[in-house]
Order: structure tokens, then C-alpha cells, then sequence
């Protein structure tokens, strides 16, 4: 089964965002193998979508994400009132 992660929420400061997400990626690349990408919203570039696909374990995915995103305290680069927002959707074609 395939998984598909897309996660969203708003930045406070895209610059410190942005490092801070591309050093997530790349650790989360290292740990379990999944590229992501981030994407920002076309009339509002405080707003931010991370995708993740192709995820076969989404445990351990969620798991190293987790422990990844606590490590680089992203919680900081939230905006005041933002929550990240983790969906979810499996690959009901495979």
C-alpha cells in the first residue's frame, strides 16, 4: 500500500520556515528514504503544504517525522494560532 502525506499550516517567517523545512526534508530523506516537497499558497505565502508520497510504512514514517520535527523545534516557525495539519490519503489504485 502507498501512502500520501500533505501537511499544512502557516509560517511566521518564511525565511527561518523554509531553512528549517529543507533540513526536515533532508533528514526525513536520510531516515526513511521519502522525498517531500513543499509548496507555498499562491495568494498567501504564509501558508505552506509539505507532500509527502510513495510512504510504504506509515508508522515508522510518522515516527521519524515526528522525532525529526521536535529535534529542529519547527513548532517555533508556526504562526501564533497555526497548527501543522497532517492528512493522510492511501493509493486505493495500486
Amino acid at each position: 500500500m502507498s501512502l500520501s502525506y500533505y501537511i499544512y499550516y502557516r509560517v511566521a517567517d518564511p525565511a527561518q520556515a523554509r531553512k528549517l523545512v529543507r533540513h526536515i526534508q533532508s533528514a526525513l530523506k536520510s531516515e526513511t528514504g521519502i522525498d517531500g516537497r513543499l509548496l507555498t499558497k499562491r495568494d498567501d505565502p504564509s501558508t505552506w503544504m509539505e507532500i509527502y508520497e510513495g510512504v510504504g510504512d506509515g508508522r515508522k514514517f510518522e515516527q521519524a517525522l515526528d522525532v525529526i520535527l521536535r529535534a529542529a523545534n519547527f513548532s517555533a516557525a508556526v504562526a501564533v494560532g497555526s497548527v501543522r495539519h497532517m492528512e493522510c490519503f492511501e493509493d486505493s489504485c495500486a
